[in-house]
């Protein structure tokens, strides 16, 4: 009953979301992203009763808003395992206005993920795809800032809205247990293939001499280092720069570098990789620990001066996924938001 019941959600939520991706991508340009947030997360906002309403919200500056976490554990936030039919379409419209449609199938793929878990491990009540809550942050505005977040285990999405512009999508986790559905009818299943096989590509695409610099280390370190609790920094060593790969080289690191930004809209997208642009595309690196060959513990990171991206795939004999995408000059929009505050008069209280 569980699993059918669960079957039948995610059915309701991938036909309701084909729909939704066609009318958003039918009107691209036609209105602010910011102001489709807003639209969205008050619809959301005011279909829900005062007890969820009260579950969903929380100051702009409250703790949980920088708190993000992947563990399957107990979380404030709004459940989805509470919403009704309507909610749940209302609650994935605001998810879609963030998202391409990729990055939504991928995240209801994570989500449902946790319904194989639960087969796998006889029941287990932590998994449960309806344990990813909705998070509000302020009250949803045009000028004032507020922020959103939907997460639960192995998916944190984090957005910051201020003046009319969304300032940040960082930080992004993605994750996959199983990486690949060992058993069942969905044997073979992977939620983050393209993650892993651009990477591995990549790194067997480098030449012995190559890989003597982008191969920093044996062992793969069991998790992504600038994970929750972190600041995002710049890892050392840094591997090997896109400026000493071949062209071939340089197209595939491209390529690894677009599946993590396509998760996003493209207008999201765009200033992240005009940001990467100026910042010089020479001074990406590359660096990978582990083994090469699959199925065995691996660990890749591409970095640039303003962001870094880690993938880790170490537990579970290397069949467990980690992924960020982290800003290290502007997560939860904070650069953005110290020059708003600078610029823009805020009522004293």
């Amino acid at each position: 009953m569980f699993r059918k019941t669960i079957s039948n959600l995610f059915s309701h939520i991938a036909v309701f979301s084909v729909v939704m991706v066609a009318l958003f991508q039918s009107q691209v340009g036609a209105h602010d992203i910011a102001a489709e947030m807003a639209t969205a997360a008050t619809a959301f906002l005011n279909s829900l009763g005062e007890t969820s309403q009260a579950k969903i919200s929380f100051a702009f500056d409250d703790e949980n808003r920088e708190g993000w976490h992947f563990v399957p554990k107990d979380r404030p936030g709004l459940p989805i395992g509470e919403l009704t039919i309507e909610q749940h379409d209302l609650a994935m419209t605001m998810l879609q206005t963030a998202l391409s449609h990729r990055g939504l199938e991928t995240s209801q793929q994570i989500m449902q993920l946790e319904s194989v878990l639960h087969a796998m491990e006889n029941g287990n009540p932590k998994r449960d795809p309806n344990r990813y809550n909705f998070y509000l942050f302020g009250a949803p505005s045009k000028e004032q800032p507020w922020g959103w977040r939907i997460e639960g285990h192995h998916l944190s999405i984090n957005i910051t809205i201020a003046n009319g512009k969304v300032l940040s999508t960082t930080p992004a986790f993605m994750g996959a247990s199983p990486a690949e559905i060992p058993i069942g009818p969905r044997q073979g299943f992977r939620a983050l293939a393209q993650q892993e096989d651009l990477g591995r590509k990549l790194i067997k695409q480098l030449t012995v001499e190559q890989k003597e610099i982008a191969i920093i280390s044996k062992m793969a370190p069991r998790d992504v280092i600038n994970g929750p609790g972190t600041k995002a920094v710049r890892l050392e060593p840094l591997g090997i720069a896109a400026s000493a790969m071949t062209p071939e080289q340089q197209t595939i690191l491209t390529e690894l570098i677009d599946c993590y930004l396509d998760n996003f809209r493209t207008e999201l997208c765009r200033s992240d990789r005009q940001k990467i642009a100026e910042a010089g595309l020479e001074k990406i690196h590359f660096a990978w620990a582990g083994f090469i060959q699959p199925k065995k513990p691996h660990y890749y990171r591409v970095q640039g001066p303003t962001f870094i991206l880690e993938y880790d795939n170490t537990q579970n004999k290397a069949n467990h996924i980690h992924t960020t995408w982290r800003d290290t000059e502007n997560d939860f929009g904070k650069n953005l938001l110290k020059q708003h505050y600078q610029n823009v008069p805020h009522p004293v209280n």
